[in-house]
């Protein structure tokens, strides 16, 4: 009878056990008084891939001793939903995890919804994309979501000692952990992914294995698949695709485009990754960017595959062939830096809202200059609080589009705003 892999063999049971993720399994922590308490909601669990995600749900389970039933959303549908739900009203205090629970569509989540409100099921759904755009807005009121982290370089570190010291094949084996840096690189923050490469690894090199990064990546070049349909290397590929989009490298923005669709990526998560970099990267120099990308979203949602690779084909050479300007990103940084900095800074009394009369009679609007009222339309009042009058948060790209807007605000500001 074979061993399940390593990482399977190393899944903690208890919170203890657990590696990082402190801020929600720690003492004192919110997640693990509810599982003390036996008080667990229905909770959404958004995180990277190898980070805990599935563990805690089996810790709940095992540390309140109730029924616990798993479905994956690759392979679930309504059908099995209802069959897990029917099960549960003849139980009591069970426990639903989904897994990849953003894959469901709107009818699969709704077929939880009423069970999740009369409190049949508890459930515990696991997803990678930000719940916010993948749940649906009642199942989401009704369950807390708990964000987890990437695995640090020490977490990561610790565990390889931790599967050194405790795992009974590797036990059997001389293992002198040289280096370190080509196992993290490559597993990305992912336990899961990390351990398996360590376990190809350590069965690669035999008894007596000496871990060295050129051992590593070696081994790992010859045998991981260039792109795993069940999200090994999902941020690897997706990091490379922005950077290329960023960088004004067409060919390669479409190359790994193309890993991403013959891997089976949801096109929904490409096309969101396309809106956003449409803002942070490209911006105010080219404004019809961010056109594209909302209407290659809206195409490729009513298309699918296999037809939506050309218009992500035709959206991502546009946008990777665009005038590059992250000006509007580093303007809400630098804005919500010094929001942090600076707390909540009163609103300059001309330019507060006067519904009342009390309010009119206490200064609020007074002497507020209506800007269509001056010539061009324009009256150089201040806006920002005293505290920060004349901070620069917006700086215009330089690119035609945002020297034009340069020019502009430069003929109404002057100097205020040293454009």
């Amino acid at each position: 009878m074979s061993l399940p892999p390593l990482a399977e063999r190393l899944r903690p049971s208890s919170l203890d056990e657990l590696t990082g993720q402190q801020h929600l399994t720690g003492q004192g922590s919110i997640l693990r008084k509810a599982i003390e308490q036996g008080k667990v909601p229905s909770m959404i669990l958004w995180g990277p891939p190898g980070v805990g995600k599935t563990t805690i749900a089996n810790i709940i389970a095992n540390t309140l001793q109730v029924p616990f039933y798993t479905l994956s959303a690759i392979s679930s549908g309504v059908k099995e939903v209802r069959e897990v739900i029917d099960l549960a009203k003849k139980q009591s205090n069970v426990i639903l995890f989904i897994d990849e629970i953003h894959r469901f569509n709107k009818g699969q989540q709704d077929a939880l919804l009423g069970a999740v409100e009369k409190g049949i099921i508890t459930l515990i759904g696991a997803t990678t994309e930000n719940p916010s755009f993948e749940v649906n807005s009642a199942l989401l009121s009704r369950s807390q979501v708990y964000i987890l982290k990437a695995l640090d370089k020490n977490d990561l570190i610790a565990l390889l000692h931790h599967a050194i010291e405790k795992d009974v094949v590797l036990q059997t084996k001389k293992i002198d952990l040289k280096e370190t840096e080509a196992l993290i690189n490559i597993s990305g923050g992912d336990a899961r992914k990390l351990l398996n490469l360590f376990e190809l690894v350590t069965d690669t090199l035999g008894n007596n294995v000496v871990v060295t990064d050129e051992a590593v990546m070696e081994i790992a070049q010859q045998r991981i698949a260039l792109y795993d349909k069940k999200g090994e290397q999902h941020y690897d590929v997706i990091s490379a695709f922005i950077k290329s989009i960023r960088g004004s490298d067409p060919n390669a923005a479409v190359y790994w485009l193309a890993r991403m669709i013959e891997g089976g990526e949801d096109v929904k998560f490409i096309a969101r990754r396309l809106l956003i970099l449409a803002s942070e990267d490209i911006g105010n120099a080219n404004p019809n960017a961010l056109l594209f990308a909302n209407a290659t979203f809206d195409a490729v949602n009513k298309i699918g595959y296999p037809e939506s690779r050309i218009i992500l084909s035709q959206c991502v050479t546009y946008l990777a062939s665009s005038p590059k300007s992250n000006a509007a990103y580093m303007a809400i940084n630098t804005a919500m830096a010094a929001v942090q900095q600076f707390g909540d800074l009163s609103v300059p009394l001309h330019i507060r809202n006067a519904p009342t009369k009390l309010m009119k009679n206490e200064g609020y609007g007074k002497d507020y200059q209506y800007s269509h009222n001056y010539e061009s339309n324009f009256s150089a009042q201040e806006y920002l609080p005293n505290e920060i009058s004349g901070t620069t948060f917006y700086d215009p790209g330089k690119n035609a589009r945002e020297e034009e807007l340069r020019k502009f605000l430069k003929t109404l500001w002057k100097e205020k705003y040293g454009y």
